[in-house]
């Protein structure tokens, strides 16, 4: 990994728990799309987030998930609203987009995972990728949810994308899916054999999917995950 300096561009609210970060690096960066990025904050003190961003764009975007006052999240999100340069590593992981694949792939993401799954379908985009791509998005409920049109309007640009986001709990309101991600999923697709498959989430969610697609006809060596190294 390659230490590198940020200018903090921006820190946005999607949600009442989710920022989006911006950062433009200060010497030229270069990553695949799926891995990830080290944020410093201190020698003995660097944590983890998938970047959101494709590998041609400018800004590193992050999407981070911060849920209690003083958690591990919550302390980057502070550490950054009180500085105006921090300091990265990159790039890490080995889940990123397999590019000389031409198998049809299936991008599933719960939560703030959907930003490992964003840099790959931005980088899809950016390739014209021809293969169909699947997109599954897990959120707990409405309220949870964010870049929505953002999304659907990315994935209107690939020739044979879908896009499905899915809540577990909806209200009156909801028009979409409802359920656990995956279970649109399996309903969807017969055999999820054909498929690349790249998963991001809780370490328990993606050990539990990695054996509910291999029952599936999923095949175990086109399954990618940063969490594959830790389970």
């Amino acid at each position: 990994m390659k230490t590198i300096n940020c200018q903090v561009q921006s820190l946005t609210p999607l949600t009442d728990n989710v920022f989006q970060v911006l950062l433009k690096p200060q010497q030229s960066v270069s990553f695949s799309a799926g891995q990830y990025l080290n944020f410093v904050m201190s020698d003995d003190d660097k944590r983890p987030f998938s970047i959101a961003s494709s590998p041609d764009s400018d800004l590193l975007e992050l999407q981070i998930g911060a849920f209690a006052a003083d958690s591990w999240a919550m302390q980057v999100i502070e550490h950054i609203r009180n500085n105006k340069n921090v300091t990265i590593e990159m790039p890490g992981g080995h889940a990123q987009l397999r590019t000389e694949s031409l198998r049809p792939i299936i991008l599933l993401a719960g939560g703030t995972g959907f930003s490992y799954i964003k840099s790959i379908l931005s980088d899809l985009v950016s390739r014209k990728a021809q293969q169909p791509v699947l997109v599954y998005w897990g959120l707990r409920d409405p309220s949870a949810c964010y870049q929505i049109d953002a999304t659907q309007a990315l994935v209107d640009q690939l020739a044979h994308g879908q896009f499905m986001p899915v809540v577990e709990t909806p209200d009156d309101t909801w028009q979409g899916r409802v359920g656990k991600v995956h279970e649109p999923l399996l309903h969807d697709v017969i055999s999820l054999e054909p498929y690349d498959i790249y998963m991001a989430g809780r370490f328990d969610m993606v050990g539990f999917l990695r054996n509910e697609f291999i029952e599936h006809g999923g095949i175990k060596e086109h399954m990618y995950a940063d969490a594959f190294a830790f389970i």
